[in-house]
């Protein structure tokens, strides 16, 4: 019996010091984040959009005027503190539109990176790992073919071939995302592959799963964390660009890119109503730019 309650005790304190050495380590990962005053904003302004996607029919002035909504006594009418941004040509409140238009653009980021960051790591976690064979051919080369084409180009032609929606912008921009995150994660894992930690796992006899899953890809998250960070800015970017050709998201949905396109043709006489949803992909792309730096800056130090 007494054996057993030292083990217990022995278990108490092996957590004990697990939770000790996890609260250290995320308290260095904070002093190192916070060096950045301006990674501090990124965090704030992301947090604020995040709270803006949630509670958007809370917090827009005119929830609404989101969707089939028409008001003509109401259109045109310039910035006022009954409308900070102004009304369109159907007297809808602009900012109201622009504050729904953040949750189909976080949507858009949500759904891109969830499918381009596991396909394009995995990929280029088994590429580099079967380095020199047929397996590395094949993925290398066909990412390569997906990356000479310029990559707007790529997504509007497969958006053209697709019927305009907001899914089926998501979709384009996913097919031509996936083979950077190939490319970076081959890199890596290349340079890694015959560092001694492997050797060793391959002497104990890991399996190939265990080394790629749980020696290779934890030695670079820091990069892929800091790409996907980045790259959110892009993914929205790229799908207004879509929805400014009129491939992405229809009206009256209040997609960003669709609303600029939507508003450019009454530019310049009613230049606030292009004004509301192009601050808006400005602040998405600097927030998350942002917080990408701090991401990289708390990596840097490992």
């Amino acid at each position: 019996m007494r054996r057993v309650g030292r083990t217990v005790e022995e278990q108490k304190r092996y957590l004990g010091l697990e939770r000790s050495v996890k609260r250290e380590n995320l308290r260095r990962v904070w002093f190192r984040f916070k060096r950045s005053k301006l990674s501090l904003i990124g965090l704030s302004l992301v947090g604020l959009l995040i709270l803006f996607v949630g509670l958007a029919e809370f917090i827009a002035p005119y929830p609404e005027h989101a969707g089939l909504y028409i008001n003509f006594k109401d259109a045109y009418k310039p910035p006022s503190m009954e409308h900070l941004f102004g009304t369109d040509m159907y007297g809808r409140d602009v900012l109201s539109r622009v504050i729904f238009g953040f949750r189909y653009a976080f949507l858009l980021i949500g759904i891109v990176l969830s499918l381009v960051v596991p396909t394009g790591v995995v990929l280029g976690l088994i590429a580099g790992y079967y380095r020199g064979t047929i397996i590395e051919t094949i993925i290398i080369r066909l990412s390569d073919i997906f990356i000479s084409i310029p990559y707007l180009v790529l997504a509007l032609a497969i958006a053209s071939i697709l019927e305009p929606n907001i899914y089926n912008a998501m979709l384009a921009v996913s097919l031509m995302w996936w083979p950077w995150y190939v490319k970076l994660t081959h890199s890596v894992t290349t340079s890694l592959r015959n560092e001694p930690f492997i050797l060793a796992a391959e002497a104990q006899g890991a399996s190939t799963l265990h080394i790629l899953f749980r020696e290779l890809l934890p030695n670079q998250l820091g990069i892929i964390l800091t790409k996907v960070t980045l790259d959110a800015g892009w993914v929205v970017l790229i799908g207004a660009a879509i929805s400014f050709v009129g491939l992405g998201a229809q009206p009256p949905t209040p997609d960003l890119g669709t609303m600029v396109s939507e508003y450019s043709k009454y530019l310049p006489s009613y230049w606030w109503m292009s004004m509301g949803p192009a601050l808006g992909i400005v602040l998405i792309i600097l927030s998350f730019n942002l917080l990408g730096d701090g991401i990289r800056d708390v990596f840097a130090g490992d």
